[in-house]
């Protein structure tokens, strides 16, 4: 008996003791193999802000304003800039525009290691966008608009800085639901031998990608093999997998969810009819709770509207502003 307890006793420390150095043994390699500014191509534009490379895309103002706003648009989870391929020159009818790259996303830079805030979190993700607007802004004004995770970011934003922001667009946002991993998961999370292999967790994004994107829209025909390849092109950055694990343990904590009374930028919310990401119902119900708000639900859109029905999009913008491209 003496034996067999001691072998089991042996047997468990062993199997701590491999949980505890196994990982470290495990190679950990990146399926990117190039840069982010070879991955992003020639002629692809990148901004210095907020310490870091930024990957961005513009369109110039096409009115006869002398001082006209600038619209900055800010993606969801897993897109980037190529998500407003459709609305950024047609918007420049409006104002200056500005897309870019958050950061895990797309072609800005993704640092492995940093001073100040986390650049992956939704605090450093403020700092981030706060910059992008000193940078284009100036002291015009400014129309915020984003879409889904990007949203909250630019809800956030709109509600600690309303001084900055003169009106608001949040598009199918993720804003009612829960932002980053469980608390109780955290510490597990941060665990060194977890943190090693995450990258290789996060790998399946590349093959479960193309299933979400499936479900984003309301009409099969638009994922055409051409948008397929503008989602995937950013896997090809070496280390995608690392900022993408940096970004899924980062804190998203959604103050924004428990404080939407004191959202005071006139906001405009718009929805697909058949959302099933960020559901139809949920942005509806995100109404009811802002202060200051309009709702455009679009017809046969899923939860990419400004990709699917790019007019009827631009068109919910321009009746909400009073504006005319005459």
């Amino acid at each position: 008996m003496k034996r067999f307890r001691r072998a089991a006793v042996w047997a468990l420390l062993s199997g701590v003791l491999a949980a505890l150095i196994v990982p470290f043994l495990v190679p950990v390699e990146t399926s990117g193999t190039l840069t982010e500014r070879e991955a992003a191509g020639p002629g692809a534009e990148f901004v210095e802000v907020g310490g870091l490379s930024v990957h961005v895309e513009t369109a110039t103002y096409s009115g006869e304003s002398a001082d006209p706003p600038v619209i900055v648009l800010l993606h969801g989870f897993g897109a980037s800039t190529f998500s407003w391929r459709e609305v950024l020159q047609p918007l420049a009818v409006l104002g200056d525009v500005v897309a870019y790259d958050r950061p895990a996303f797309g072609f800005t830079e993704r640092p492995t290691g940093w001073q100040g805030e986390n650049p992956y979190g939704v605090p450093g993700n403020l700092a981030l966008l706060d910059a992008v607007i000193d940078r284009f802004a100036d002291a015009r004004d400014v129309i915020l608009v984003g879409h889904s995770a990007g949203g909250l970011v630019a809800g956030e934003y709109a509600r600690l800085h309303p001084d900055r922001v003169d009106r608001l667009v949040l598009v199918a946002p993720a804003v009612l639901g829960g932002g980053g991993p469980p608390a109780w998961l955290t510490p597990v999370l941060g665990l060194p031998q977890i943190d090693r292999l995450g990258p290789l967790l996060v790998q399946g994004i590349a093959s479960s990608g193309d299933q979400i994107l499936e479900q984003s829209f309301a009409d099969p025909a638009a994922l055409t093999d051409a948008v397929r390849a503008g989602y995937r092109a950013p896997l090809t950055v070496i280390g995608w997998e690392a900022a993408l694990w940096r970004f899924t343990t980062s804190p998203r904590d959604n103050a924004l969810a428990t404080n939407l009374d004191a959202l005071s930028v006139p906001t405009l919310l718009i929805t697909g009819s058949t959302d099933t990401i960020v559901a139809t119902a949920d942005t509806e119900r995100l109404a009811t709770l802002l202060p200051d708000v309009e709702l455009v639900v679009i017809p046969n859109a899923g939860h990419l509207p400004h990709e699917e029905r790019p007019e009827q999009f631009v068109a919910a913008l321009l009746t909400w502003l009073g504006a005319s491209t005459t």
